[in-house]
């Protein structure tokens, strides 16, 4: 065995090569160890219960939440207790057409409408026109140099979801879509919602991203507007150059208490639900329940994950109504 000077120590004392060698090894791998416990850089463990893989209050667990996307709910007026948590990891992803919540809370924040008011009249452009006749793209058709009321379009684009009509009332307000887009993130950056990019009106672009928690709180700002919540409740409006009536995207509309909100689909996105509806609590008050469902079925075709929003949001809208009227009865 060979002397070694060890530092700190004085004079040389008799160490084994090998149990240095052994000691580096197990530091080595304490602090690989570390490294791998610690949470992501990107992870994010603001707020009550949220975690980067989403957190659901331990009432709520046994609602039947959908196993694939993105999924958050809460009750209003419930403190804590109404937040029923967050499912699925809440990586920003492709939210479609749900985009034009935010279209229509920028609209109407910068141009606010009491109910039963028309607003300003809005002259239709040759692009608004142009994009009527898509057929790759949701669209209403529209004729260049009609005036249509600011409430009218805000109908076109929420219930039959016209791109056409997003990217006009974008360019009405902000002169350019890339203007509004920015006005877009303003908003979302005051709602406090973190993970979200918005690079167009209409949720066309598949880099238009967002998380299940950051759009409950869209949800949950945008529907205190009187104009805005009886536009998404409309089963049907009506468009200047279509016969009839045009039907509300969102299948569940008048289901279950349902009362809006915004449908979304597309093949990157999957199939993507805002809602809201009422259910009673167990001492008879109405509450309003609020939730997204995103990422369903993503791949398919839009309206294979479309039909498993519905599917997915239907049975857990059942399931709250039912938690909500067994927890607070036993609570009262």
């Amino acid at each position: 065995m060979r002397l070694v000077r060890v530092p700190g120590l004085r004079g040389p004392r008799q160490v084994n090569p090998a149990l240095l060698a052994a000691g580096a090894m197990v530091l080595i791998i304490v602090a690989v160890l570390g490294a791998a416990l610690l949470p992501p850089s990107g992870a994010d463990d603001s707020g009550p219960g949220s975690t980067a893989a989403g957190s659901v209050n331990s009432s709520a667990r046994s609602l039947p939440w959908p196993r694939e996307g993105q999924t958050s709910v809460l009750v209003e007026g419930l403190g804590a207790r109404g937040e029923l948590g967050t499912k699925g990891t809440q990586t920003p992803v492709p939210i479609a057409s749900v985009t034009k919540v935010m279209t229509a809370y920028v609209i109407l924040r910068a141009h606010p409408l009491r109910a039963g008011e028309s607003g300003p009249d809005i002259t239709v452009d040759q692009q608004a026109a142009d994009e009527s006749v898509s057929r790759v793209e949701s669209s209403v058709p529209v004729r260049e140099g009609q005036r249509l009321s600011e409430r009218q379009l805000l109908e076109l684009l929420l219930i039959p979801s016209g791109n056409n009509i997003a990217r006009l009332l974008a360019r009405w307000d902000a002169g350019s879509q890339k203007a509004f887009a920015k006005k877009m993130n303003r908003a979302a950056h005051a709602l406090g919602m973190r993970h979200t990019t918005y690079t167009g009106a209409s949720g066309l672009e598949r880099t238009t991203t967002s998380t299940s928690a950051d759009q409950l709180k869209l949800a949950q700002q945008v529907m205190r507007d009187e104009v805005f919540r009886s536009i998404v409740a409309m089963p049907s409006t009506t468009a200047p150059d279509r016969p009839g009536r045009i039907s509300n995207s969102n299948a569940l509309l008048g289901t279950a208490g349902v009362i809006g909100v915004k449908t979304g689909s597309s093949t990157p996105a999957g199939g993507n639900l805002m809602w809201a509806a009422t259910a009673p609590d167990g001492g008879g008050r109405d509450r309003l329940v609020l939730g997204v469902v995103l990422r369903q079925q993503a791949g398919t075709s839009p309206q294979q994950g479309l039909q498993a929003a519905f599917a997915h949001s239907s049975a857990l809208i059942k399931g709250v109504r039912q938690w909500l009227k067994t927890t607070e009865s036993g609570t009262r």
